[in-house]
């Protein structure tokens, strides 16, 4: 993956959520991260693996906007909200991602059904890696993706919360 200089500031906050904590960051007002847990030192840890060249630093009231309409999109997945995303990625994983955003709430795509909407039916490993890559949980739904016999499959943030996530979705 590739990241800004860390000339530029990324800006976090932490806050509660039906799934646990929810930890934002952005940078420039566009989101560079969204991360699920339950321990607050995990999700900065995560944070700071994810942007090692990055000094995060407590956010403003931008932050806390951003915080807050990203718990509102967990608690509410069927009124998402349009927010800016600035994930940084490799051209295909960016293609990935924006192709989840286009999945709606309450559906879900095989992997390879996603490869085969990107033009690159071969490609389904590729896919599945790009969605473990994923740095914005919920904004970016890659939880709408499942094996071809329709199972779960593995979630960065936990199974448990993907279950919770899609039963949400179906329930409208």
């Amino acid at each position: 993956m590739t990241h800004r200089a860390a000339t530029s500031p990324l800006a976090y906050a932490l806050g509660p959520c039906s799934l646990g904590l929810v930890l934002v960051a952005h940078r420039d007002h566009s989101l560079a991260a969204v991360l699920l847990g339950d321990e607050p030192a995990a999700l900065l840890g995560e944070l700071a693996e994810r942007f090692p060249d990055a000094a995060p630093v407590p956010g403003d009231g931008t932050t806390a906007a951003l915080l807050a309409a990203v718990v509102a999109t967990i608690e509410s997945p069927r009124a998402p909200a349009d927010l800016p995303l600035a994930p940084s990625g490799t051209p295909f994983q960016r293609s990935v991602w924006a192709a989840l955003r286009q999945i709606p709430a309450g559906s879900t795509v095989t992997y390879t059904e996603l490869a085969r909407r990107l033009g690159s039916p071969r490609s389904v490993r590729a896919v599945a890696g790009a969605c473990a890559a994923n740095p914005c949980a919920v904004v970016v739904p890659c939880h709408r993706v499942v094996r071809a016999d329709g199972d779960l499959a593995g979630y960065r943030w936990g199974l448990d919360r993907k279950r919770a996530l899609l039963a949400r979705e179906a329930a409208g």
